[in-house]
């Protein structure tokens, strides 16, 4: 059967449009594109992965104790030729986080930077407190006013009062501290910013002639110092007053008679 008008004209129109030269006028780019697009889809698909498998996390450096909010509590006694200083009085603190409670215990209780973490050292402590001077070379206790008391104004090579027990020996400035209640030695420095603040620390500020190893705070500043730990929401585990050790005297000479917390206490 011959082919109509019409049927002819679309087998034209056919073997146009399918022809070499159609093949020819094709967008080389067109491929190009589906590469791109097959490789950012697989590229998507790893990353997915990846971030499903390894989920980010934020890290926060950790912080150095005591941080602000903590409480400790530690163990404070002041000597000078043989004889222990009267207590600081409270009624001179309260500058920053280091306080003086009665019986001479300090609360380590950090409200900044100032004095947390690597900061809070007898050094800072000393600075907090009105009148109270503590340096590698020189110890000033003030009065219960905070005013300077010539009596207790020490600085190394001067010579200890003719009242005191080591009367005209020259003396320097030592901090001994006992971080446990089973150290029975004192660690000795004349820097009082290398002394960190712990839970439970005994430290005593001296002034002292050559060889005279500081004594240890009194007990009853000890057991007022547990009691206060147990009463009060702490970073570390309180422990029972039974665990609490007596003081031990680490000096050569013979142990000091018990005096009130008012009253100077004299050693021997």
């Amino acid at each position: 059967m011959a082919k109509s008008a019409s049927g002819k004209w679309v087998s034209r129109v056919g073997a146009s449009g399918g022809g070499k030269s159609y093949k020819k006028t094709r967008p080389s780019n067109f491929y190009g594109a589906l590469v791109l697009i097959i490789v950012a889809g697989l590229l998507l698909t790893i990353y997915s992965r990846y971030e499903y498998q390894h989920p980010s996390t934020t890290t926060t450096a950790p912080q150095i104790a005591p941080a602000i909010g903590t409480t400790w509590y530690a163990a404070l006694s002041i000597e000078a030729c043989g004889q222990t200083l009267p207590d600081l009085s409270p009624a001179l603190s309260g500058r920053g986080g280091m306080t003086v409670l009665s019986s001479n215990v300090i609360r380590v209780a950090p409200t900044s930077a100032v004095d947390a973490g690597n900061n809070a050292t007898l050094k800072q402590f000393a600075a907090e407190y009105n009148g109270l001077v503590a340096t590698s070379s020189q110890l000033e206790v003030p009065t219960a006013t905070g005013t300077l008391n010539p009596k207790t104004a020490f600085k190394n090579g001067q010579a200890c009062p003719s009242t005191s027990r080591y009367a005209g020996k020259k003396g320097t400035v030592v901090y001994a501290y006992w971080r446990t209640f089973g150290q029975k030695k004192p660690t000795l420095t004349a820097d009082p910013s290398t002394i960190k603040f712990s839970q439970y620390l005994r430290v005593t500020m001296a002034f002292e002639p050559a060889g005279v190893v500081p004594t240890p705070p009194a007990q009853r500043t000890v057991n007022a110092m547990v009691a206060l730990a147990q009463t009060t929401t702490s970073t570390t585990t309180p422990v029972t007053t039974s665990s609490v050790p007596a003081t031990s005297t680490t000096t050569t000479s013979t142990p000091k008679s018990t005096s009130s917390s008012t009253t100077t206490t004299t050693k021997g």
